[in-house]
């Protein structure tokens, strides 16, 4: 392993190993050239982070043919993801056969041919397109004036990028596979063989693989909710430079001079993660109130008190402040990065929470952020406009457990909370958000079906279906969009076809607001059943009792709720608004 990436000699081995437990990930891959080894390497990379690639291997140079043929093998393959591999050496050879007059709108050219395929596959096909973009290349044909002339092949080349990225906005089941960032931090020596591709026709250094590998897996697992959301940082010598009770605040090293530089840049990524809707925690051994003065009190300090969803700073251990950090925020361990420069804590943590990921920080302050950089720990999907306040929600989510403890019983306490739901179809401004639940969600979530953007848009217009979208709020602040319903009328039931919700919002009552909402609205279209299902993933264990707590009855691998027995549930939740 190398730079916390397993090299291709590991990923091979993987490839002995027993994959019969592991979830299946059906991927179709195409290339341009030999995609042998890259289809190795992922599929060694999925193993290691626990789940099965089962890649169908187009013939190389076959890309056109495979996507424009309705009855080709590629559709047959009913793949969850199609993985398109087009390289800058066939691109570069492209270029140069092309006439000196046509130069100037090759990316243009390209672009729109780019464009074409992918919506062809998206017209005959549900499956999500992962696109990976070229690696930089300079030919040194035109020196440092390649930038000013369009007749470069290097200037077509950062063009056709840029267009790329411009298609992923237009397209919301194209992911773009940046290729062209991993080799720009390798660099080219690192990432490309001029042998072995003279020899092989393969592309990329066997060095350089598994970076590639790993970028795939993670923007796949991102895909399909597979993500981390939440940073836990050590202070002393991660935060910043030196022992705060030793030192004293002043005496830190932070600030723009010398090794303070490291810590400084290291908090503006922390506050750039925060602002993106990644949770920031603090697990510290220390003495709370000094912790938080360096906080409230250094004028060189970029994170501040109200970026930190929970602040722990005691002498237990770090393994008990992470377990008690994540009961809070009620979301999983493997949602987790803990950042710590102790070897001996990073190791006592792994040991303990093994599903925590904690990075083997270099010995080297100055190297902390660049490392980090290039693990590329949160990958993301999505991005709504929700993202931004999850701080000031978590911290409000941290404020209840700390009055719960006050209430003699859980019906007095939740009473007290004064909860209030607003109930929305699809529609414009939530359905980012709404495709973003049914992507992330895992835990509780009925049959952990994955939507897009655009199909959570069909599904709202689509008169066979109701879409439901819940908001909750209490005294102490906004939950934001928790939970999404999706109900399908079938001839004479309505079919739950997606039910899940926020385990931030857990134990408050909302699943039973929920299942009365249902009722009324199977009343309301002259249904009498309601029908659910319960699929099985390795993590919504949760909800194996979900249709059973809400009355429903077992019939075979169904469950069936008569409405005209149903008792309205107990909750103490109130509907404001139903638009």
């Amino acid at each position: 392993m190398q730079n916390g990436v397993l090299n291709f000699s590991e990923l091979k081995k993987n490839l002995k190993k027993d994959f019969g437990q592991l979830p299946a990930v059906k991927i179709a891959l195409l290339g341009d050239s030999p995609t042998q080894l890259l289809n190795q390497a992922v599929t060694g990379y999925a193993y290691s982070l626990g789940w099965n690639a089962e890649i169908w291997e187009a013939d190389f140079d076959q890309i056109e043919r495979q996507i424009l043929d309705p009855d080709s093998d590629l559709y047959q393959q009913l793949a969850e993801f199609i993985l398109l591999f087009p390289s800058t050496q066939k691109l570069r050879t492209k270029f140069y056969q092309t006439k000196k007059q046509s130069r100037a709108s090759f990316a243009e050219t390209q672009a729109a041919q780019w464009r074409m395929l992918c919506e062809t596959i998206q017209q005959k096909s549900k499956s999500k397109i992962l696109l990976m973009n070229y690696a930089p290349y300079d030919d040194g044909v035109f020196g440092s004036f390649a930038s000013k002339t369009p007749l470069s092949f290097n200037r077509q080349l950062r063009a056709i990028n840029v267009e790329f990225d411009k298609l992923s906005s237009e397209i919301k089941n194209l992911f773009i596979i940046d290729v062209n960032a991993l080799q720009s931090n390798a660099g080219s020596v690192t990432a490309f063989s001029s042998a072995v591709n003279i020899n092989s026709g393969f592309v990329f250094h066997l060095d350089f693989l598994p970076r590639v590998a790993l970028e795939i897996c993670q923007v796949i697992g991102a895909i399909r909710g597979q993500i981390r959301k939440c940073l836990i940082l050590d202070l002393d010598n991660t935060m910043w430079g030196g022992i705060v009770g030793d030192d004293g605040w002043e005496n830190l090293q932070l600030g723009d001079l010398g090794i303070g530089k490291a810590f400084t840049q290291l908090q503006y990524w922390a506050k750039q993660l925060k602002e993106r809707g990644i949770i920031l925690c603090v697990c510290s051994k220390n003495d709370e109130t000094i912790a938080k003065e360096v906080f409230e009190k250094h004028p060189d300090m970029k994170l501040r008190l109200d970026d930190i969803a929970m602040f722990v700073a005691n002498w237990q251990t770090k393994v008990e402040n992470i377990r008690f950090i994540q009961q809070v925020l009620n979301i999983g361990f493997e949602s987790m990065v803990f950042i710590d420069d102790n070897p001996f804590e990073r190791n006592i943590v792994r040991q303990g929470i093994p599903e925590v990921c904690v990075p083997e920080l270099p010995e080297d302050a100055a190297e902390y952020l660049m490392f980090l950089e290039s693990l590329h720990l949160f990958e993301t999907a999505s991005l709504s406009e929700e993202d931004e306040n999850r701080t000031k929600q978590y911290q409000e989510e941290a404020k209840r457990t700390h009055v719960q403890t006050a209430f003699a019983n859980e019906d007095e306490f939740l009473e007290s909370l004064n909860m209030e739901v607003t109930v929305s179809s699809f529609s414009g401004y939530n359905i980012p958000r709404v495709a973003q639940l049914t992507q992330r969600s895992n835990q509780f979530n009925l049959r952990t079906i994955r939507y897009t953007e655009e199909e959570i848009e069909r599904i709202g217009k689509d008169d066979c279906y109701t879409g439901l979208a819940f908001s909750l709020s209490d005294k102490y602040g906004d939950y934001g969009l928790i939970s999404v319903v999706i109900l399908k009328k079938e001839t004479n039931h309505l079919f739950i076809d997606t039910w899940l919700m926020s385990c931030r919002v857990l134990k408050r009552g909302m699943e039973q607001f929920v299942c009365n909402l249902m009722v009324e609205k199977a009343n309301d279209a002259g249904m009498k059943k309601i029908v659910g299902e319960y699929i099985p993933t390795a993590k919504n264990g949760l909800v194996k009792t979900l249709l059973a707590d809400s009355t429903f009855k077992s019939q075979g691998d169904k469950w069936i709720l008569e409405t005209s027995d149903f008792a309205p549930i107990k909750n103490f939740i109130h509907q404001s608004v139903l638009k």
